[in-house]
């Protein structure tokens, strides 16, 4: 069995709340609140910067050019791609500088961040790949998920351009991508190189769990 189908067995009954999650099920019937997706908009562009350097230790850690694409490539789209959809949001939501700059980040997300920062600072080119891979690929299902639910959802005039990016063809490529080189660097790993592997995915996809809570529980 493929390290990618482990992973995913691992989580399977959290990754089947993602889609139950209130705030996940606002984007996909239209109707959350705007002020929490102003501030999941904000906290998420906190992680993302944040996230974006975890690909570029990934770079260094390269022991392929393959690898070393691999990163190089995702920091150009989270800077052109996903980056660039959280700008459009704050240009389009009046979500000014000041606001982001006044935001204090969540614990749970700054604890997110650290966590998958010390993984890069501390592991190799492997254990950053799955670290990055519980939110790439989880964003891809949802947003998929969301559109099976309710296929006119992309056509929402706030939510639409969310579900777009994240359940496009181009997003799908580059997660397919990241799931092969992970797969084929780690498979002739034994059971406890495994076994730490599933561990940074469980803890990976529990954070994301816990970010769209704290996006759901704000109050203005």
């Amino acid at each position: 069995m493929k390290t990618s189908k482990k992973l995913l067995n691992a989580v399977f009954e959290i990754w089947k709340n993602y889609n139950n999650h209130p705030f996940v099920l606002g984007i996909q019937n239209g109707n959350l609140d705007i002020e929490k997706f102003k501030y999941y908009v904000i906290q998420d562009f906190m992680y993302l910067i944040n996230y974006t350097k975890v690909f570029a230790i990934g770079v260094a850690k390269s022991k392929s050019i393959e690898t070393m694409q691999l990163f190089a490539n995702y920091t150009h789209v989270l800077a052109c791609n996903e980056l660039n959809l959280h700008r459009k949001y704050m240009s389009e939501l009046d979500i000014s500088q000041e606001r982001i700059k006044k935001t204090r980040i969540e614990i749970d997300n700054a604890s997110y961040c650290a966590y998958m920062l010390n993984i890069a600072y501390t592991d190799e080119e492997i254990e950053i790949l799955v670290a990055i891979l519980s939110c790439a690929y989880s964003y891809e299902v949802i947003a998929k998920k969301i559109l099976a639910n309710n296929p006119k959802a992309i056509e929402h005039k706030i939510f639409g351009s969310w579900i777009k990016t994240y359940s496009s063809d181009d997003y799908a490529a580059h997660n397919e991508k990241l799931i092969d080189v992970m797969d084929n660097l780690s498979q002739n790993y034994d059971s406890d190189r495994l076994r730490h592997l599933i561990e940074i995915f469980i803890y990976c996809s529990e954070y994301e769990i816990k970010f769209w809570d704290f996006s759901w529980q704000y109050k203005n």
